[in-house]
C-alpha cells in the first residue's frame, strides 16, 4: 500500500486520506503515519464469524474519512455483497495472479503446478464475485526453471509496485482503460 501512498504526489489526480489495516500490527500504518497520512486499524481477530459486526467497525474510519476511491492491497478478508455495493465503482484490488486465472489463495504454487510459462498480478475493480471484477490493468512475469513460489512471488511483487500506482493513476483521473505492464 505504500507504494500507493508514495506514488500520490504533484500532479496526480488522487490524495491519500487514509491507510486501513485489519492488521494493527502492519508495517504500512506506521510508515503511512510518518508520511503524515492518517491510520486506522480494525483487528478482524476479535469479531470471528461476524463479517457484518467487522465491516460496520471498518466503515466508521471510512466513512469518516470520506474517499473517494478505496485501494485494497494486502487485505485478506472476503468482503460480503453489501459492503461491496457500498463502494460500487469505487473499490480496486490487486491480485497476484493473471486473472481470470487463480482467485483466491496460493496462486503463485498454483501457476507453478500448471507449468504456467508466466505469471503475475492484476488490477481489478472489486465486486461481489471474488476476484472477478473488471480488470483494471495487469503485469506479466515469466516463469523461471527452478522457480518456487517464494521466488515467483518476490518477482510479481516488483510489478506489483508498479502496476496500482499505474492503474490508479489512470482510475482516479476517470480513465478505466487498462493498463498492461510486460
Amino acid at each position: 500500500m505504500l507504494c500507493l501512498v508514495e506514488s500520490m504526489t504533484g500532479d496526480h489526480p488522487a490524495r491519500p486520506v487514509l491507510v486501513l489495516s485489519n492488521d494493527p500490527a502492519a508495517a504500512g500504518l506506521a510508515r503511512a503515519a510518518a508520511r503524515g497520512v492518517p491510520v486506522a486499524a480494525v483487528d478482524h481477530r476479535p469479531f470471528g464469524r461476524d463479517r457484518a459486526g467487522f465491516e460496520a467497525a471498518l466503515l466508521a474510519p471510512l466513512l469518516a474519512a470520506r474517499p473517494d476511491i478505496l485501494c485494497l492491497a494486502g487485505f485478506m478478508r472476503i468482503l460480503t455483497p453489501d459492503f461491496v455495493g457500498r463502494f460500487a465503482g469505487r473499490m480496486l484490488n490487486i491480485h497476484p495472479s493473471l486473472l481470470p486465472k487463480y482467485p483466491g489463495l496460493h496462486t503463485h504454487a498454483r501457476a507453478l503446478a500448471a507449468g504456467d510459462a508466466e505469471a503475475g498480478c492484476t488490477v481489478h475493480e472489486v465486486t461481489a464475485d471474488l476476484d472477478a471484477g473488471p480488470i483494471l490493468g495487469q503485469a506479466r512475469v515469466p516463469v523461471q526453471p527452478g522457480d518456487t513460489a517464494e521466488t515467483l512471488a518476490a518477482r510479481v511483487l516488483v510489478q506489483e509496485h508498479r502496476l496500482y500506482p499505474a492503474v490508479l493513476r489512470r482510475f482516479a483521473a476517470g480513465d478505466r482503460t487498462p493498463v498492461w505492464l510486460g
